[in-house]
């Protein structure tokens, strides 16, 4: 990236720019040499050539401006001299995440695409953490293990869909069992799983406490997160409603909390409080590194100046 390190330099390009102009606005022209007025040139081409001295002096004034105001190639390399966290998304994909009870403007949108947008927000904000994705529905699966490449991470997750893993159950406890065991042979500071869902637990071969327990005695913080705002009565036969209890004791047995996200805001603003709990350990250390780029105006600049008197004073010489 090319930066100034003295941008207000540059101001002097006005006046440099302005000087071929000078005597139209001023009527006076103090830089021109003395000329006889009814010398004439012996040869056309050097009459021809009579603007060259002017031009190559405005080039050289503005070449030695841009110098001044030194322009520079800035690198700027991050170190990550500890790590961050290790955080786990577990995303529901059932069918109940179909629901379109959200509004994103005025158009009514799905769980899920909701969900999605404002985990990538979240990922984002937390570059030196290690964040993988778990999706869960009448069973759970690793979609991505824990990774420092979150474009990629994005990428995935944009293209997360509803069934999935199955879309007629809601396998919270296996989510839990299966984000608690990708997290537990690490050795990051601190492990966080933030679960979201719109149901209750109808599947999976471990009980939502069982899977809580475990991930407790793992030192494992679990973040549960209800969505959704009701819907329709065939999506809440399908999800059974958000199990509120279920979902807080698994947060509290862990050292976490439960949150209710009703709509995009609300949504929002969980994922923010939980950034604000669980603020990133990482220590970083920016090594910025400078070349300078000055010297390609100012030698040219100078040569040019050089040029235009050395003309001036012989084969374009206008005055005696």
């Amino acid at each position: 990236m090319i930066e100034w390190a003295s941008p207000w330099a540059l101001l002097f390009l006005i006046p440099v720019l302005a000087l071929p102009f000078q005597q139209r606005l001023t009527g006076l022209n103090r830089l021109a040499v003395g000329q006889l007025s009814g010398m004439k040139a012996s040869f056309s081409v050097w009459v021809a050539l009579a603007w060259v001295p002017g031009a190559l002096r405005v080039a050289g004034l503005a070449l030695l401006v841009v110098a001044m105001a030194r322009p520079r190639v800035t690198q700027r390399d991050v170190m990550v001299e500890s790590e961050g966290l290790d955080i786990v998304l577990a995303v529901d994909t059932s069918g109940s995440m179909g629901q379109d009870d959200f509004k994103v403007g005025i158009r009514p949108t799905d769980r899920l695409t909701v969900a999605k947008a404002v985990m990538a927000e979240f990922i984002e904000a937390r570059p030196h953490d290690r964040i993988g994705l778990v999706a869960f529905g009448e069973e759970a699966y690793t979609h991505v293990p824990l990774t420092l490449d979150h474009d990629s991470l994005i990428a995935v997750l944009e293209q997360v869909q509803i069934g999935m893993a199955g879309a007629q159950g809601t396998a919270v406890g296996s989510a839990v069992a299966v984000s608690a065991k990708r997290l537990k042979d690490l050795d990051a500071p601190d492990k966080l799983v933030i679960l979201l869902t719109d149901g209750r637990s109808n599947a999976g071969r471990i009980a939502p406490m069982e899977a809580a327990q475990a991930a407790s005695a793992l030192d494992i913080t679990v973040y549960t997160i209800g969505i959704g705002s009701g819907g329709s009565s065939m999506f809440r036969a399908l999800s059974g409603g958000v199990d509120d209890g279920s979902l807080q004791a698994i947060a509290e047995v862990t050292g976490g909390k439960y949150f209710r996200a009703t709509d995009l805001n609300a949504l929002k603003e969980v994922y923010t409080t939980i950034d604000e709990l669980e603020p990133s350990p990482a220590e970083v250390r920016q090594l910025v590194t400078h070349v300078e780029l000055f010297r390609r105006f100012a030698v040219p600049g100078l040569l040019l100046l050089l040029l235009e008197f050395l003309l001036s004073a012989t084969v374009l010489r206008r005055g005696p």
